[in-house]
């Protein structure tokens, strides 16, 4: 059973190593943040963003340009989440 399917797409730079690594939930989202960086680079821009609460980024073109951009879809199963709860609980017994 298959409770949400996980989103997640990741910029790294050799020099400066992860700039980027954020994950969805929301299918829209994640296609809307793609097609902003796909922007960024064919325009060549730099990308620049704010969520309007907590979360500002801003990569320089330059970079963005020199830097691996990966995508990846999990699908995080409820199984997922019982083994996270039991080993979250087995180790907060051992403490």
């Amino acid at each position: 059973m298959i409770i949400n399917k996980i989103l997640n797409v990741k910029i790294q730079n050799d020099t400066y190593g992860v700039i980027l690594n954020e994950s969805f939930e929301d299918k829209i989202q994640f296609k809307l943040f793609l097609k902003m960086i796909q922007s960024s680079l064919a325009l060549e821009n730099d990308l620049t963003f704010f969520n309007g609460e907590d979360f500002l980024v801003h990569i320089p073109y330059k970079k963005l340009k020199d830097s691996l951009i990966i995508t990846e879809n999990t699908n995080y199963e409820l199984i997922d989440h019982l083994k996270s709860k039991l080993n979250y609980q087995t180790t907060k017994d051992s403490d």
